[in-house]
């Protein structure tokens, strides 16, 4: 095993929470070590020796390392290559300040934790996975936190009305949120100017970079392994390359999705560890070998109180592929409402209009979250559709869930949006013609009203909705809102009834863009 740097097998998803203190035993970060290695599985592990070459005809890899200029050549029968990914550093001015770091590996770790101790002031560029964690872990350590994200939300993956609490969450926690603009250079001088697209100017002391990664494929590509016009490896299901005697595997390899088939890239620790089993079983064992049946692409994370994750295809992912889909929002508590401590969740749910098939999912909550977004992994895994999630036997007692757990209501929403039960609205609509009736209670209504926008509102509580259909007019549609999307389903179902031609707004208000409107 040849390794460039000092350290194996080491937790980096865990680097962040070591850097705020949470994990407090560094070495709890070495799963495994060169010593522990040739303990258990009599391996050659060599540290600080990097390959720099590969020889495909000769079968050999050359190798540096040990004292300084020696080279030796390494002959192989097969050859395995999981060289991950590095993060970005985009060639812009000042990017090479001392205070700029990017989050890899244990000395990375390292230098970040020590640059802290003396900055008060963290700027953290890039509101993805890493960048979130980084932010939180930093306000944990008491510093003063800006988080700058180039696009209008944090966790680019996910669909925007489902980020909105993790937004919330960092800005009651703290931080200062800075969506929609980006950094196009740094100044160095007594500290480090982050100086935006947008003109503003933001002082750090330390700046963490966690804008994306690259593979680390140079030795792939000068070996003449077949590559993606990105720079990842491709390879087949058993993780092979082109070469078949050469397999790749993690970050810097380029595999199949499952719900599409095509080709897609996956910077997960779960999926790395799968392929590393896949390649490993085929070269040892082929006669009990199956094919890696392509990535799904699940992934969570939390915010202070805050946790959100996906999995699958989100509705912005399926709409630029240009995929038919369809989509519903619910909400409801993470167990029986009336024990104890219930707390609010907010599922969304794509799904195949031809086959009902289960595309994608998105969940968000203070709790709960990661039950059930494996749950729908599972369901994507499975092929299940909406009508196997409307009915799949869950467990439930009061302090652990629901009768109707928050995923059968989401299958059931989607079998009645399929069924023409109820015509989903995914936003509020922008036509100053529709006419929009909150069916909230009055006073709920008069305590967080949302602003009209030139459209046309009315409350009228859904208990006496019935008895006042006349103040509508009939002959111009209806879009029903609530706070949670449950009582507008029930109102469109008598507008409907009524002849209105009239859609719910699926998710509610707390589904809705418009902070003014969330009732997290």
């Amino acid at each position: 095993m040849i390794e460039r740097g000092p350290d194996v097998s080491f937790a980096n998803c865990g680097l962040p929470y070591f850097i705020g203190g949470e994990i407090a035993d560094r070495s709890a970060l070495s799963v495994q070590t060169p010593q522990t290695l040739k303990a258990m599985l009599n391996l050659d592990v060599r540290t600080r020796t990097e390959a720099v070459a590969i020889d495909r005809p000769g079968k050999r890899v050359r190798v540096r390392g040990g004292s300084p200029g020696s080279e030796e050549w390494i002959a192989y029968d097969k050859l395995v290559l999981a060289p991950g990914a590095v993060p970005i550093r985009p060639p812009l001015p000042g990017i090479g300040s001392p205070r700029i770091h990017t989050l890899r590996n244990l000395q990375d770790m390292d230098r970040i934790k020590a640059a802290a101790v003396a900055a008060e002031q963290v700027v953290v560029i890039g509101g993805g996975f890493i960048g979130v964690e980084m932010a939180e872990q930093l306000v944990r350590l008491e510093k003063k936190v800006a988080l700058v994200e180039m696009l209008d939300q944090v966790i680019p993956p996910m669909d925007a009305s489902m980020t909105v609490l993790v937004e919330d969450e960092l800005r009651q926690g703290g931080v200062d949120l800075i969506l929609g603009d980006g950094v196009v250079a740094f100044e160095d001088g007594g500290k480090t100017i982050c100086s935006l697209r947008s003109g503003r100017k933001v002082e750090a002391d330390l700046v963490v970079l966690a804008i994306g990664v690259r593979p680390d494929t140079a030795l792939a590509r000068d070996a003449g392994l077949l590559l993606d016009p990105r720079g990842y490896i491709r390879v087949d299901g058993h993780m092979r390359t082109s070469d078949p005697d050469i397999y790749a595997a993690g970050d810097a390899v380029l595999v199949s999705d499952y719900v599409s088939g095509d080709p897609c890239t996956v910077a997960l620790g779960g999926p790395a560890n799968r392929q590393g089993r896949a390649a490993a079983t085929h070269i040892f064992r082929p006669d009990l070998a199956r094919e890696m049946p392509g990535a799904i692409g699940t992934a969570i994370v939390r915010a202070f109180n805050a946790t959100a994750g996906l999995t699958g295809w989100s509705e912005k992912r399926l709409r630029a592929a240009g995929r038919s889909y369809r989509s519903t929002t619910v909400n409801d508590k993470h167990h029986a409402g009336y024990f104890p401590a219930a707390q609010p969740l907010m599922l969304k749910l794509l799904w195949d209009p031809a086959t009902g098939r289960v595309l994608g999912a998105q969940v968000t909550g203070l709790d709960g979250v990661d039950k059930r977004l494996d749950v729908l992994a599972t369901a994507i895994a499975g092929g299940l559709t909406i009508d196997r999630l409307a009915q799949l036997e869950l467990a439930y007692a009061p302090p652990f869930g629901s009768a109707k757990d928050i995923v059968n209501l989401a299958g059931m929403s989607a079998c009645n949006a399929r069924d023409g039960l109820v015509d989903p609205a995914g936003e509020l609509p922008g036509d100053p013609t529709v006419q929009i009736v909150d069916v909230r209670p009055q006073g709920h209504a008069k305590a967080h009203p949302f602003p009209a926008g030139g459209r046309a509102v009315v409350n009228i509580p859904l208990d006496v909705l019935r008895s006042r259909l006349g103040e509508l007019d009939r002959s111009r549609p209806v879009v029903a809102v609530c706070a949670l999307g449950k009582n507008s389903y029930f109102a469109a179902r008598i507008l409907a009834q009524n002849g209105f031609s009239v859609q719910s707004l699926s998710g509610g208000l707390r589904a809705s863009l418009d902070r003014t409107c969330s009732t997290w």
